[in-house]
């Protein structure tokens, strides 16, 4: 993976937000909309950008779509993920993301029938 590619990918702030909630574990769509309080099509639009380009995988549960962390990061996105953790943790967006999944999760373990949580 070259270091441009995942350069291009951090420089939007939802697939930056995207990224830092998938840190947490898998989330299927319509977790990430509830969780982010963004539009379906824009949600499923830059997770698509970002499956493209390698940075996040997907699997079909169903008929939901479970999003991932690449289970074999290369060592640039890994070091570059890291740095987003680590830099977001005072961003106030980025802590409400966190919050809000956290108050989400045990809905999401109840209600996806593919696990997500």
């Amino acid at each position: 993976m070259k270091l441009v590619q995942i350069y291009a990918c951090l420089c939007d702030p939802t697939r930056l937000r995207l990224l830092h909630v998938l840190a947490q574990g898998p989330l299927c769509v319509c977790h990430f909309q509830e969780t982010l309080n963004e539009p379906q099509v824009k949600i499923s639009k830059h997770l698509a950008y970002l499956r493209e380009r390698g940075l996040v995988e997907v699997e079909r549960a169903g008929n939901w779509m479970v999003y991932a962390l690449p289970a074999r990061p290369s060592r640039e996105l890994k070091a570059n993920l890291a740095c987003l953790q680590d830099c977001a943790q005072e961003d106030p967006v980025f802590k409400r993301d966190l919050s809000r999944l956290k108050k989400l999760a045990p809905k999401f373990a109840e209600t996806s029938p593919c696990g997500c949580s």
